[in-house]
């Protein structure tokens, strides 16, 4: 079976190309910069140079390579998670326009499966943990129920083609290697310069997953029945616990206590909602049908 994975040079993307190849698939990752298109290389899959916005050269591409199955990890993420705001329009250009490009040509290529990166942490559980069948918070403040329509759009596309069989993977937030959530990673840093304040209760709950974990479910989706999948960790935590104990575990200072007025004066509503209005997700699902089996998460979360 042949597959590509654009968006192949991410955190995800290069364990899952790793994945791959260890199981024999035929692995093909598609990358925008040379760097990325290196790193590819490096790990013996075959390599496409596409920008996804190029509608009709991801036509051409779709047409040549003709795969068995996509899998879609477009993102355009900043190197630190408080570059968000700006980076973010880029983002859900990139992942609506470049992905419906790469979408519409698998389709037009008889592309039997397609698999969407979607969102495991921005879900509605109602105050409780979101399963698979949640919606996502569309009314969400600012960049936050933006990025809530958007992943909605992407899931809505993907599950709604009669001709194609759709996975949509909700993962949570990202930890492990060349994330942000990592020792060297970039929240670390911030943490490490105390810029990082716990705002109110910290009531949010967040879910995680670690991404060789988050791979090794994507690899198992090629063969699992299509529908959509919250991979998420089994440890959901709240903020109020969760950002002190990576403080430990990373060796920051702990993070210094803002009331919510000042907060919401200081940094914004989205920010404030952020650390308190986020709701974990349960992965029931994913461990029965992915087999998923993730790690316990490092830094002491109960």
């Amino acid at each position: 079976m042949k597959i590509l994975v654009a968006g192949g040079s991410g955190a995800l993307g290069l364990p899952l190309i790793g994945l791959l190849r260890q199981a024999g698939y035929d692995v093909w990752g598609m990358a925008h910069s040379a760097r990325g298109q290196a790193a590819l290389s490096a790990l013996g899959a075959g390599v496409v140079q596409g920008n996804a916005l190029d509608r009709s050269a991801v036509f051409a591409m779709m047409e040549r390579l003709r795969p068995d199955c996509v899998v879609d990890q477009l993102t355009s993420l900043p190197t630190s998670p408080f570059d968000l705001p700006h980076r973010l329009p880029a983002d859900r250009v990139l992942r609506l326009q470049g992905g419906g490009n790469l979408f519409d040509a698998a389709r037009a290529c008889g592309v039997a499966r397609y698999i969407q990166q979607s969102c495991g942490f921005y879900l509605d559980g109602a105050g409780g943990l979101a399963d698979d069948t949640a919606a996502l918070k569309t009314t969400a403040p600012g960049h936050i129920g933006e990025s809530a329509r958007m992943y909605t759009a992407l899931e809505k596309r993907v599950m709604s083609a009669p001709d194609i069989q759709g996975t949509a993977l909700r993962y949570g937030f990202f930890y492990g290697p060349r994330t942000w959530y990592w020792p060297d990673g970039a929240f670390t840093t911030h943490m490490r310069q105390a810029e990082v304040p716990l705002i109110g209760a910290g009531a949010s709950v967040f879910s995680f997953i670690h991404v060789e974990d988050a791979a090794r479910a994507t690899l198992s989706a090629l063969s699992a029945p299509q529908g959509v999948y919250n991979v998420v960790d089994d440890q959901p935590v709240p903020v109020h616990t969760w950002l002190p104990g990576y403080a430990r575990w990373v060796g920051a200072p702990a993070p210094r206590q803002m009331d919510v007025p000042h907060a919401r004066a200081s940094l914004g509503e989205e920010t404030v909602y952020y650390q308190n209005a986020l709701d974990g997700a349960c992965n029931h699902k994913a461990r029965a049908v992915l087999g998923l089996a993730p790690r316990r998460q490092p830094w002491g979360a109960a």
